[in-house]
């Protein structure tokens, strides 16, 4: 499988979410390197990785004698369960037939209004104008989170959430038109086909001969990360606003098959691997093997179920 150089934080946040949460949310600073290792992230990238996540209120630590374990914070496991909900769901969210409109209000510099349009465009929001930004079914309250995370909570005060419905008159402009004024699809169409092309062929290879354990979890977590960058692009427009042959879904059960192709010898690899710094090995939740599977509810993958 072909490896790519990625970011050592973004790609920790991907392990962190998709093999550490299911085993209770926190690992040895050991395991970690060695897991990250044949992706090409050497130690001394993951030490300065995970002080910086730290920093930044994703991780927290917890010492066990001269080892350290690393653990999701709360609000580091709020946002990945936010963002579970789009990755591992078996199809793209209904929509309400409601937009979610941000206004920034007040005086911004240059470089705090493009730190706020990078923060939110990597959220799926669409621009309309140099204040205001839309997004077909965001929820909010993460929003807020994801840009106080983003160096902006100080300008909280100066956002105007609106929740807004487009009234059926005749003669004014339809949802396609917002959706052809604040977002670039073709662009993101691209991206989805580059995707499928990638991993069309991986699949096609796992379908004639199963990877090896410790291939299976770097292949399962570059697909993860891979299709999370996607999804976080994606403002996950609704089937009715979407150009013909959209290739968004193709990708996602494209994606769904080669995740259950590689889960089970992947989590054989973090049987060996994942432990915590007591040396305790946890066991993977039950609710891991749903992933991707369509439930009901519609609730998110990426943590347990409410019961």
């Amino acid at each position: 499988m072909r490896q790519d150089r990625v970011q050592a934080g973004s790609l920790i946040i991907t392990v962190f979410g998709d093999a550490v949460l299911p085993r209770g949310g926190r690992l040895w600073l050991g395991s970690l390197i060695q897991l990250l290792a044949p992706l090409g992230v050497n130690e001394r990238l993951v030490r300065t990785a995970v002080y910086r996540l730290v920093q930044e209120g994703w991780l927290v630590t917890q010492a066990c004698g001269r080892r350290t374990d690393y653990l999701l914070s709360p609000s580091g496991q709020a946002r990945i369960a936010e963002a579970a909900r789009q990755i591992y769901a078996a199809r793209a969210p209904r929509w309400d037939l409601h937009w979610r409109l941000l206004l920034a209000t007040g005086t911004w510099s240059a470089r705090e209004r493009d730190r706020l349009r990078r923060s939110l465009f990597w959220q799926g929001y669409g621009e309309l104008a140099g204040n205001t930004f839309i997004h077909p079914s965001a929820d909010v309250a993460a929003t807020f989170d994801a840009l106080h995370a983003d160096g902006l909570g100080a300008r909280r005060a100066d956002l105007l959430a609106l929740r807004a419905e487009r009234l059926p008159l005749r003669g004014t402009a339809a949802d396609r038109e917002l959706v052809r004024l604040a977002w670039n699809l073709e662009a993101l169409a691209q991206a989805y086909i580059g995707f499928e092309q990638r991993y069309a062929s991986i699949v096609a290879e796992l379908e004639r001969a199963p990877a090896s354990p410790p291939l299976a979890f770097v292949g399962r977590t570059l697909l993860i990360h891979d299709w999370r960058r996607l999804l976080l692009r994606d403002p996950q427009l609704p089937q009715e606003l979407l150009p013909r042959d959209w290739p968004g879904e193709r990708a996602r059960q494209l994606t769904r098959r080669a995740y259950r192709l590689l889960l089970q010898p992947a989590e054989q690899h973090l049987d060996q691997t994942l432990q915590w710094a007591d040396g305790y090995v946890p066991a993977a939740a039950p609710w891991l093997w749903q992933r991707f599977e369509p439930l009901d509810d519609e609730c998110s993958l990426g943590t347990p179920r409410p019961r």
